[in-house]
């Protein structure tokens, strides 16, 4: 039970005390950033609360506070930092979760750090103080000091660790440091010891806050360093301190999971809420509701990948559960329910949730029935007494067969199975998808970049600016000269880096006697690098250069302002169902990624087209303004969740059709665009749909293509344009017919040739024994020929050649009451063949068939 009645507190009351507690102590409250970790492509999802702080942390971002608290989404599932495998099977371990942490940025340190965590946890949540039990880093006699003297925790409740357990570091390098933290006392009745000792890993004792002070850099050498800005960062899993409030040992007895259980119960019809498979799929909706609502669908790589092994280890125990229809998708409802007030995505993207898991659970449906099949057909044709773990493997690895139920199918059999090779093998797998989860900061984010380059684009293309910085090898130089590749960093460009699905600009920058192709522009932190070669002269710090954006930012322009207006037209085309899933913009032609469950049909696209082009004819104007980025959500104004943003936010609005956030270049009137054109329509991924469309002088030239074409098709059907689509069916119509007639033709011929096979088969005993050779026949007929001689002669032994396109084609027969004299692979290589099959069914080639001659009296020789 909770310390009391009065001190329950449900998960979403904690949530608010949390946020509440830290924002009255002057911390900026700062939303939960996507799962998707942004502009970081190191991790697979986001893990811990300081991801989207990272950039801060490495001092390569600024902010304009420095104290922020939130309670940040995370998944752990794939990677490094992997968990599916143990949910379901233990109390505190799940795919999703969600940490509460408060964060400071060279503000305040270890002392208000430790006083903050102890006066919230015993003050705000009225924790005994004789429940918890402290742990430090043995070496940081600082943290020792501030609570023994400070806070007075009792001696006999505090530990001192090893580097193992307390220090924490971003990567082999890089910011690191001592960590504290706060455990829980479950009580005597549970087993287990305090941290630090021999049976630290019982369950009695619980963390439930860690508290990090990043206050040295280590280098290559390993040697440690102070860092000018300590800076502190702390985490608390809200299902750990929910299960303290609420008085339970168990995380899935809080109250969300309990709510969930309940909800699934009366879905599967299974009132046994502590069951594993029910725990997994309780768990399992959460991660797949948020992965789906922040943008990811499942694919086969990477973090689509993981979204789909997600729900499919949930399909795989309510098939456990005896839920043979899709059940899955029927859950995030319930979700949306529970936790949508704080997560209001849960809600606007529920629809589009529901039709992907739904998607993807009938898609594995399938999957378990080819998979059974596979394995059914290899078991039933193999005589070993094992399932090797290749087949598991491959199952698994490509058809997403459960290995689990490889293992149940292989119990029911009798026979026994490789798990160490199917295990050795998932290891291979594992260690080649190690790279999406080391989380170091690239070379460029190991250079350490002062002060910040100013953004003159928006009202220029050429201006002047002074090199602050050159840069060669990632490193930093004193000069560039002719031909060398680098970049280059100045206090003030035109020149947009890549962001928001824009490209970087291309251009020159022009010095006395020298110039530098620009190739690509990118930003890190406040810092626009200028990246491509030296063409002449010699580039030296503190020189004044003329920056000057190629004319490939104009047709750039035109397509930005077109996906705006794309974005806008599709939600009020298809509904507002509609976010942008991604884009990108460059000069040749737009691309725009949106959730959208269906194709869209020819009637859709040109209504969307119709409607685009109407508000380009009516030559809208646009107009930008910089607001905080709470007064932008007020307004209505479009924000992308996948994006992370600036506390001031520029808000691009296009007259009263259309307002976002973006801080990409745009044109100034709609007339500007001149025509949009959408040239494909695809799938993108489950539940999400991908536009291409071109603009301006682009689109000219694909409508003047176009037209070229239809002209073309015109002559050579020799019918006017408006006749086109009847002459066409026509032709179609035709061809139908006529390929019906030649398969038809072809089925009368098989059958005279089968006939006339039959009449050249020789008795040898009791066995027919059919050698032939037959003319221009392909593998797929030459294996149904065989399928009806075996129907016609019964017991055979069966070889028939073709040579096609200049290749010999054998395939083998042997019935299953001569595999005890002679087997179709053996027949096959009788006849100079090479291949391979089962033992009563082979194919192969050969380099010639000088050899068919000899195999009647190889055959004859065999079974006589």
């Amino acid at each position: 039970m909770p310390h009391s009645k009065s001190h329950y507190l449900s998960s979403a009351q904690l949530r608010a005390a949390f946020i509440d507690y830290f924002k009255k102590n002057n911390h900026t409250v700062v939303s939960s950033s996507s799962l998707v970790p942004i502009n970081d492509s190191t991790l697979l999802f986001t893990n811990a609360g300081m991801v989207q702080f990272k950039e801060v942390f490495l001092g390569v971002e600024k902010r304009n506070y420095t104290r922020a608290v939130s309670a940040q989404r995370c998944v752990r599932a794939g990677g490094k930092h992997n968990d599916l495998e143990n949910v379901g099977y233990t109390k505190r371990h799940h795919t999703f979760f969600e940490m509460l942490g408060n964060f400071s940025f060279g503000d305040y340190f270890k002392s208000d750090a430790i006083q903050f965590a102890w006066h919230f946890l015993t003050n705000e949540l009225h924790i005994p103080a004789e429940k918890l039990w402290v742990t430090v880093f043995r070496d940081d006699k600082e943290s020792e000091a501030i609570w023994l003297n400070e806070i007075k925790v009792d001696p006999k409740r505090f530990s001192r660790c090893s580097e193992k357990d307390n220090f924490w570091s971003m990567g082999d390098t890089g910011p690191c440091g001592p960590c504290t933290e706060i455990f829980y006392d479950h009580g005597a009745s549970i087993a287990g010891g305090p941290p630090g000792s021999k049976d630290a890993d019982g369950d009695r004792y619980t963390e439930i806050w860690n508290l990090v002070f990043m206050q040295f850099n280590r280098d290559s050498s390993g040697q440690l360093t102070s860092l000018p800005k300590p800076c502190v960062d702390t985490g608390m899993g809200l299902e750990r301190i929910a299960a303290v409030m609420q008085g339970v040992h168990d995380n899935y007895d809080i109250d969300i999971f309990q709510a969930l259980l309940t909800a699934l119960s009366k879905i599967v019809n299974c009132d046994d809420l502590t069951a594993t498979a029910m725990r997994v799929i309780v768990d399992h909706i959460r991660a797949t509701c948020f992965l789906i609502a922040d943008g990811i669908t499942p694919s086969n790589e990477g973090r689509g990948y993981v979204l789909r092994r997600i729900i499919r280890r949930a399909a795989r125990y309510g098939f456990k559960l005896g839920m043979q229809k899709p059940f899955f998708y029927r859950m995030a409802a319930p979700l949306a329910k529970i936790m949508g007030d704080a997560y209001p995505s849960l809600t606007t993207s529920l629809s589009l949730i529901e039709q992907v898991i739904q998607q993807e659970e009938k898609q594995f449906a399938n999957t378990l029935s080819k998979g059974l099949k596979i394995l059914d057909r290899e078991l039933t044709e193999s005589t070993a007494q094992i399932i090797d773990g290749q087949l598991m493997f491959q199952l698994y690895d490509t058809y997403g067969f459960p290995p689990d139920l490889t293992i149940d199918i292989a119990k029911e059999r009798n026979l026994q199975w490789d798990v160490n090779g199917f295990e050795a093998l998932m290891l291979k797998q594992r260690e080649q998808s190690q790279q999406f989860a080391q989380f170091n900061a690239d070379q460029t984010q190991q250079i350490h970049l002062t002060g910040e380059t100013l953004f003159t684009g928006y009202e220029k293309i050429i201006d002047e600016g002074r090199v602050t910085t050159l840069l060669h090898d990632f490193k930093p130089v004193t000069q560039l000269q002719s031909g060398e590749k680098g970049m280059v960093i100045l206090d003030k460009t035109p020149f947009y880096a890549e962001s928001g699905g824009q490209v970087g600009d291309t251009g020159y920058l022009y010095f006395n006697q020298g110039s530098f192709c620009v190739h690509d522009t990118q930003k890190k932190g406040s810092v626009i690098l200028h990246q491509g070669q030296m063409i002449s002269g010699v580039l030296l710090n503190d020189m004044t250069v003329c920056a000057e954006v190629s004319a490939a930012r104009q047709s750039t322009r035109l397509n930005h302002s077109a996906t705006h207006l794309l974005h806008e037209a599709l939600r009020r085309v298809l509904g507002n169902h509609v976010v942008q899933k991604g884009s990108l913009v460059e000069p040749k032609r737009l691309r725009f990624d949106f959730s959208h469950p269906a194709s869209l049909t020819q009637e859709q696209i040109t209504a969307t087209e119709r409607l685009i082009n109407q508000q380009i004819c009516a030559n809208l104007s646009l107009s930008t303004k910089t607001v905080s980025l709470e007064q932008a959500k007020s307004e209505g104004a479009m924000a992308l969740f996948s994006e992370k943003y600036a506390d001031q936010v520029r808000v691009v609005s296009i007259a009263e059709f259309s307002t976002e956030i973006c801080g990409g270049t745009h044109v100034t009137r709609t007339g500007d665009i001149g025509l949009f054109k959408i040239i494909s329509e695809s799938a993108c991924a489950a539940g999400v749909r991908r536009i291409e469309a071109v603009t301006g002088s682009e689109a000219l030239h694909w409508i003047e293509s176009s037209e070229k074409q239809l002209q073309q098709l015109s002559a050579l059907l020799k019918v006017g344009r408006d006749s086109l689509y009847e002459k066409l069916a026509q032709v179609i119509d035709h061809n139908k017919q006529m390929s019906k007639e030649l398969a038809s033709y072809k089925q009368k011929m098989a059958v005279q040739n089968t006939d006339q096979l039959l009449s050249r088969a020789k008795k040898i005993t009791d066995i027919h024994v059919l050698i032939e050779t037959v003319s221009d026949t392909d593998r797929e007929r030459l294996r149904h020929t065989i399928d009806q001689l075996k129907q016609q002669l019964g017991k055979s032994i069966i070889l028939l050649a073709s040579i096609v396109d200049g290749k010999i084609i054998l395939i083998t027969s042997v019935s299953k009451e001569c595999l005890s004299k002679i087997t179709a692979p053996d027949l096959l290589k009788a006849a100079g063949g090479k291949g391979g099959g089962r033992p009563d069914l082979a194919q192969g080639g050969a380099d010639d068939l000088s050899q068919l001659q000899n195999v009647m009296a190889w055959v004859e020789n065999k079974v006589v």
